[in-house]
């Protein structure tokens, strides 16, 4: 019998063509993502498959347990289905299936977004929100294309007192997560582009004063 570290290993193997696969804890065992989208989940050495149309279309002809969550003494059946040592031998079948969950995951997601406000997102007040569509900014999709840097670039264009606090709120807001937890690497970048930024600003100011 697999561990669930070794499942997760053979996932990423087997599924590499889906894209960089990423592994963290959820319901007791582990999720698997591309770009932050989870399409399976792991749990006790065996991988799950999110449901989709192609797996809907396989159950028809071959019978896969369903995920079963333990929550407070309860069973609660997932809407994901197990890979039996079958399916495991079929790598084209179980790159398919897996494609599909992928993007059926994916276009919920993007579904998701097209109705969440920005300021729903962590960081963001409704005040920023504001300021954002004052800048050109109206959706959670159009903040992350435009990322951080480009956003926060827009609205200092219409607030010269905006400084790295908000820099650091609209990256925590595009990874999901408070400005607190960013880690220090990706702090310490946005600082350094800050200070370029307010450098550069500066020589320009005075290259304009020394021009009048």
């Amino acid at each position: 019998m697999k561990t669930s570290g070794q499942c997760i290993e053979e996932s990423k193997k087997q599924l590499s063509a889906l894209g960089k696969i990423e592994s963290r804890t959820q319901f007791g065992g582990y999720s698997l993502s591309v770009e932050k989208v989870v399409f399976a989940l792991v749990s006790e050495g065996d991988l799950y498959l999110r449901a989709s149309e192609k797996m809907q279309s396989y159950l028809q002809h071959r019978r896969l347990q369903p995920f079963i969550f333990h929550k407070r003494g309860q069973c609660v059946s997932l809407n994901y289905y197990k890979v039996d040592p079958l399916l495991w031998q079929q790598s084209e079948a179980l790159l398919e299936l897996s494609h599909s969950s992928l993007k059926e995951a994916r276009a919920l997601r993007e579904s998701q977004l097209s109705r969440q406000r920005l300021k729903d997102l962590p960081n963001l007040s409704a005040r920023l929100e504001i300021l954002l569509k004052e800048a050109g900014i109206t959706s959670v999709s159009h903040l992350r294309a435009t990322g951080a840097r480009q956003s926060w670039t827009l609205l200092r264009k219409k607030n010269k007192y905006l400084g790295l606090k908000t820099l650091y709120a609209l990256q925590g807001a595009i990874f999901g997560q408070h400005q607190e937890v960013l880690s220090a690497g990706v702090k310490e970048e946005l600082k350094h582009w800050y200070l370029q930024f307010e450098q550069t600003t500066a020589r320009s100011a005075c290259k304009r004063n020394n021009d009048l």
